[in-house]
């Protein structure tokens, strides 16, 4: 039985049909790419992150100095440079406690804190909480878990989780205990150089060969163990709006890769908190965002 020709009234309506499915099909096509898109942007979810602090230099005195050829050359040509980061305030303290807890927890000085005083949720705390590791590896700190204010160039206003009832001390290593073994390392963990060797007392190049010597077979281990270093300041020199370096290192940082985006101590501890899986965010780290646009 032969099937009777179609109408121009049908044949449009079948065009229309046709037309109307593949823009559906073009429109499915967008969304999973933009999914895709929007999962490759994801944080990844490394093994283990180390945050090195440093102190008090602005971003054009250690970005593209000849002081510095490890944070140049290794660490920002190979890694990621937040081109636009900044400390919070100042003096020192402060900022520690900012990056830590998402707050200054009322500290405006540089005095010595007294030891567990505070609650509030901070990254250690909420590490510890969700069953994941944490550890401080602070260096001449004269023994784990020392509670002293200062001690040679030990200073303890660049330790905020002393400050803490919630952060065991013992959590708080000599630099001495930093593991060989770059597996045993916690998720999370902050270094502490002394007051010479985070450039505090001593020179950008001091700061920069403490950084390759002691950090730099871990920074090239983390590119193929899934692993991130991240370095920062605490905060400038006073005389460039407290704009800092903040140079982020790792397998899953796009190589030589920058962003202009404004980002402060907060941003970073929300993005600690989200690349070891939290699911709270400490302060005003739960209203801040991400590091994005650097990740591989």
């Amino acid at each position: 039985m032969t099937a009777a020709p179609l109408t121009r009234r049908t044949k449009r309506r079948l065009t229309a049909i046709g037309s109307t499915v593949a823009l559906a099909a073009t429109s499915l096509g967008l969304w999973a790419a933009t999914g895709s898109t929007a999962q490759a942007a994801a944080l990844p979810a490394p093994d283990h992150v180390v945050v090195v602090v440093m102190e008090n230099h602005a971003y054009s005195q250690v970005i593209g100095s000849s002081s510095a050829p490890y944070l140049n050359n290794t660490l920002k040509a190979g890694g990621a440079n937040l081109t636009q980061s900044y400390g919070l305030t100042h003096p020192s303290e402060p900022n520690y406690y900012m990056l830590f807890s998402g707050s200054n927890q009322g500290r405006t000085d540089d005095s010595c804190v007294k030891v567990g005083s505070m609650t509030a949720p901070n990254l250690a705390s909420e590490l510890i909480a969700a069953g994941q590791s944490w550890g401080s590896y602070n260096e001449t700190l004269p023994s784990q878990g020392s509670t002293v204010c200062s001690s040679g160039k030990y200073a303890q206003k660049h330790n905020p989780w002393f400050g803490f009832s919630n952060v065991p001390t013992n959590t708080a290593y000599t630099f001495a205990q930093f593991p060989t073994d770059y597996t045993t390392l916690p998720k999370v963990s902050f270094v502490v150089p002394n007051l010479c060797s985070d450039m505090h007392d001593c020179s950008v190049s001091t700061g920069d060969t403490w950084i390759k010597n002691n950090l730099g077979a871990y920074a090239t281990w983390a590119q193929t163990h899934n692993s991130l270093l991240v370095v920062t300041f605490d905060e400038d020199n006073s005389l460039s709006g407290n704009r800092i370096p903040t140079v982020v290192y790792g397998q899953h940082v796009i190589p030589g890769s920058s962003t202009a985006t404004t980002y402060n101590h907060y941003n970073v501890l929300r993005t600690l908190e989200d690349l070891a899986g939290l699911s709270t965010h400490a302060g005003n780290a739960a209203s801040a965002s991400d590091i994005t646009g650097i990740w591989n």
